[in-house]
Formats: C-alpha cells, sequence, structure tokens
C-alpha cells in the first residue's frame, strides 16, 4: 500500500510564508512526479505546482513568482514553499503523487489527506 503524509499547514497572516511537506512510503517502484493541487471550498480542485522525474515544474499562473517546489534528495519527498501568502490562497492542499507500482508502465494518481492553509489577519 501507498502513502502520501503531508504536514506543514496552519494559519498565516498575508505577506507570511508556510513551508508544506510530503513524504511518499510503501510499496513504490518509482515516483514519476510529485505535486501539489488545492481546493477552496465551493471550487475544484486546481494544480498548484508540479515537478517530475526529470526535474520538470509547472506552476499555475496564480502562485508563479510566490512559490516554489522541490523534492528531497531521496526523491519520495516532496516540499512547497508559500511566501507572500493572499487570502486567495487559502484552501486545503493536497500532495499527489504519479506512481509505478511495478516495472510495467502502468501509473497510478495517489493523494495524501489533505492540509488546511489559511491565510487570514
Amino acid at each position: 500500500q501507498v502513502q502520501l503524509v503531508e504536514s506543514g499547514g496552519g494559519l498565516v497572516q498575508p505577506g507570511g510564508s508556510l513551508r508544506l511537506s510530503c513524504v511518499a512510503s510503501g510499496s513504490i517502484f518509482s515516483i514519476n512526479a510529485m505535486g501539489w493541487y488545492r481546493q477552496a471550498p465551493g471550487e475544484q480542485r486546481e494544480l498548484v505546482a508540479k515537478i517530475t522525474s526529470g526535474g520538470s515544474i509547472n506552476y499555475a499562473d496564480s502562485v508563479k513568482d510566490r512559490f516554489t517546489i522541490s523534492r528531497g534528495n531521496a526523491k519520495n519527498t516532496v516540499y512547497l514553499q508559500m511566501n507572500s501568502l493572499e487570502p486567495e490562497d487559502t484552501a486545503v492542499y493536497y500532495c499527489n503523487a504519479v506512481i509505478q507500482l511495478s516495472p510495467r508502465p502502468a501509473e497510478y494518481n495517489w493523494w495524501g489527506q489533505g492540509t488546511q492553509v489559511t491565510v487570514s489577519s
């Protein structure tokens, strides 16, 4: 079984910073991409940032120049450094991993349980 465990959410004032972490564990053959999505109340889940095993990175336009995604040396960990936070960033943030469970080229999406980020004065 695969697990993604997130940490680092919380309450922060506008202009503040938070760092989210996500660790993947379990019977994993390879992790082909990891990323962060978020979902605000009444909204659809949206991509925040994604990084592939080859190092390619994508950001949502709304977070470019404020958020930075990175992977740990062990490659089963992904971080999201969030600076200059705005009230509009308030949402539940979900870690996502695109995983191969065996050498067969079948990929599966796995999700963490979500961590609340609230930006408010």
